[in-house]
C-alpha cells in the first residue's frame, strides 16, 4: 500500500513511511514533531481506509490517502475515475428519486384521498404591513390521482377569500404536500 500526501500545492506518491517524511521535510513551512513516524505508521498499518490529517501548525495540515497508485499521474487518473462515477451515481439517483415522486402523483387511483399541505398565508400584522405565516390545510376529496387531488386543493384555497392571492404554494413534489390514497370511490 502506497500513500499520497498533500500540502496544499505539494503532493506525491510515496511507497514508505521514511519517503512521506523526506517529502514533509523539504517543505520549508512544516516543523515535523518527534511521534509523526509513528503516527503515520499507524495509520498506514490500521484497516482504517478514510483519509488521515496530521496536524503541522496551528490551523494547517498534512492530507495521507492510502493508495494502490505507484505514480502521482496514476493517483490523479484513479481519483478523476471515482469522481465522474460517484458524480454519474449521484446524478442518476437523483433523476431516479424525481422520477419516482413524478410517477407516484400521477399514479391513476380513482377515490378518495387524503391530503395536507403546508403553505405561506399571506396576513395582516399589528403594524399594518403583512406577513407570511405557515399554515397547514387538510382534506379528504375524490380524485383520481395525487397531482389531481393536489391541483384540485390548491385551487380551492386560491378561490377562498379569506386565502390572499399573493400566498405561496409548495410544489406537489415538496415534502410540504403529503397525501394518501383512502379507498376507491363507490
Amino acid at each position: 500500500m502506497n500513500l499520497y500526501v498533500r500540502y496544499f500545492d505539494h503532493e506525491c506518491v510515496v511507497k514508505s513511511v521514511d519517503e512521506a517524511i523526506e517529502f514533509l521535510s523539504g517543505i520549508g513551512e512544516i516543523k515535523l514533531e518527534n511521534n509523526v513516524n509513528s503516527r503515520i505508521t499507524t495509520f498506514l498499518n490500521s484497516s482504517n481506509l478514510y483519509p488521515f490529517r496530521l496536524k503541522v501548525s496551528y490551523s494547517n495540515y498534512v492530507l495521507f490517502l492510502k493508495t494502490e497508485a505507484e505514480t502521482l499521474e496514476q493517483f490523479k487518473e484513479e481519483e478523476a475515475i471515482r469522481k465522474e462515477q460517484k458524480n454519474d451515481n449521484h446524478a442518476q439517483t437523483i433523476q431516479d428519486r424525481k422520477r419516482s415522486i413524478i410517477e407516484a402523483l400521477n399514479e391513476q387511483k380513482p377515490g378518495w384521498w387524503e391530503t395536507s399541505l403546508l403553505f405561506k398565508r399571506v396576513v395582516p400584522a399589528e403594524n399594518g404591513k403583512f406577513q407570511y405565516v405557515d399554515t397547514r390545510f387538510r382534506v379528504k376529496l375524490k380524485a383520481i390521482s395525487a397531482m389531481d387531488a393536489y391541483t384540485r386543493v390548491v385551487e380551492h384555497l386560491k378561490q377562498r377569500e379569506d386565502v390572499d392571492p399573493r400566498s405561496q404554494f409548495p410544489s406537489a413534489k415538496s415534502a410540504n404536500f403529503e397525501y394518501k390514497f383512502l379507498e376507491p370511490a363507490i
